[in-house]
């Protein structure tokens, strides 16, 4: 019986697991969506969803545990400008994990692991950047701009 034990191993030892789940959480954070097996997906869901609680309170305290966590310095600088603003009025499942099937080589089942609301914002940055680039197109063949 699994009496007081909490958590995934993961077979791994504690450093290596430490280490996983550090580079899985820095990932969400800086690419806001990863695909990796189930098991790693639902051990680092947890870590990712105390890591945008930290972000909403923006305070040097909850900075400096978020750094201590994180591995680079944009993904705390993004976690504090970008996620947290974002997450501001939601309490808690900043999160999701979405079955995409089973992997080529060994069979593992794959999952994605994504932000709540991501795909939102990668469809408003492939917004901008075409109507951008359909304005630069305007300008080059020397029509105007028209009004926004």
């Amino acid at each position: 019986m699994k009496h007081g034990v909490s958590g995934f191993k993961l077979k791994r030892n504690l450093a290596s697991r430490r280490s996983l789940l550090r580079n899985l959480v820095t990932s969400v954070i800086d690419a806001e969506r990863i695909q990796t097996t189930i098991p790693k997906a639902k051990a680092a869901k947890a870590l990712v969803d105390k890591i945008v609680t930290l972000g909403k309170r923006d305070t040097l305290h909850a900075r400096r545990q978020a750094a201590s966590f994180l591995m680079t310095t944009d993904s705390v600088k993004k976690l504090f400008d970008k996620i947290g603003p974002r997450f501001s009025q939601r309490n808690g499942g900043y999160t999701r994990i979405v079955r995409l099937g089973w992997r080529k080589g060994d069979g593992a089942e794959i999952c994605m692991l994504e932000l709540v609301g991501s795909e939102l914002v990668k469809r408003a940055d492939e917004r901008r950047k075409r109507k951008e680039e359909k304005l630069k197109e305007m300008r080059e063949q020397g029509g105007e701009a028209p009004p926004e």
